[in-house]
């Protein structure tokens, strides 16, 4: 599905951990305040999400605790799945005042989390652990499961079902919110990919031709070397964005390479991961409500 868009930035240490991030993290929810305190806690649950095409998927959830009811988010992971370091993204963006649903996306072969120990794509058996799984996620499927999930978020108590619904997706995740985006475009307010694989091929289903059914504000960011391997992507998107009279901003981040926002990847550049998280959220102000 996605292995010539997977650079080797695509690896997974699990050394890397929830303390350290929320420790990290802490000085950006000061700065942000998006629900009035640094202090701002969150109930995180595991939880399973029954599936309109069958089965159940073990997915995370995560809500700032007390009364009162928030938007909510759909986060897309990249190919390793729902991990620690996804659930870490999932808990931050809930204390800034979001409902946040994390699933595991290979729910119809394993169980999260799929890579056990540390992984890195450029070795021939660790890749043999999940381009299987990733060959199961058709754009069908996408289809399919975009629905469950975001029909799950609004059954949830805590969703604000009068505000608009985000998305936002890394790597393999980046068709996967252009396919929510177009498949619910009444619930998605603004959609975010952060160094998205294929959202341009010369296929009948390539993700950038879907463009025309979003009405959400859509914000992609692209690593560097992506954009070397292919240059003519940006135009592409910018180009449809345009003829659909959206509102998008398509971003190179010089400098920053495939995998650059996931904490414990190679690459990781943690100066571009807060400028890319920053206008996340300006993008869900603006658009979620």
């Amino acid at each position: 599905m996605c292995d010539d868009f997977i650079h080797q930035g695509v690896t997974h240490d699990p050394t890397v951990s929830r303390r350290a991030f929320i420790v990290g993290s802490a000085a950006t929810v000061v700065l942000s305040s998006a629900i009035g305190t640094a202090e701002a806690k969150v109930v995180e649950k595991d939880v399973n999400v029954t599936m309109s095409s069958g089965g159940v998927s073990d997915s995370a959830l995560f809500y700032p605790e007390g009364k009162g009811s928030w938007p909510a988010v759909l986060i897309w992971t990249d190919i390793l799945g729902l991990r620690p370091i996804f659930r870490e993204m999932g808990h931050r963006l809930a204390a800034e005042g979001y409902v946040v649903l994390v699933p595991n996306p290979f729910y119809r072969n394993a169980k999260a989390p799929v890579v056990d120990g540390s992984f890195d794509f450029s070795k021939p058996e660790d890749r043999a652990k999940v381009m299987p799984l990733a060959a199961a996620l058709t754009a069908d499927a996408n289809i399919s499961d975009a629905k469950s999930y975001t029909d799950f978020l609004d059954q949830q108590p805590q969703t604000d079902k009068n505000k608009k619904m985000g998305v936002q997706g890394y790597c393999m995740g980046g068709p996967l919110t252009f396919r929510t985006a177009a498949t619910v475009p009444n619930r998605i307010g603004a959609a975010a990919t952060f160094h998205g694989g294929g959202l341009v091929t010369d296929k009948p289903d390539s993700p950038h031709l879907l463009i025309p059914r979003m009405k959400a504000e859509v914000l992609c960011c692209v690593a560097a070397n992506d954009d070397k391997r292919d240059p003519l992507a940006k135009d592409k998107l910018k180009e449809a964005f345009a003829e659909a009279h959206l509102r998008a901003t398509v971003e190179v981040f010089e400098g920053c390479n495939h995998g650059w926002t996931v904490r414990g990847s190679q690459v990781y550049n943690e100066a571009g991961a807060e400028r890319a998280w920053s206008e996340l959220t300006a993008l869900y102000k603006r658009n979620l409500k």
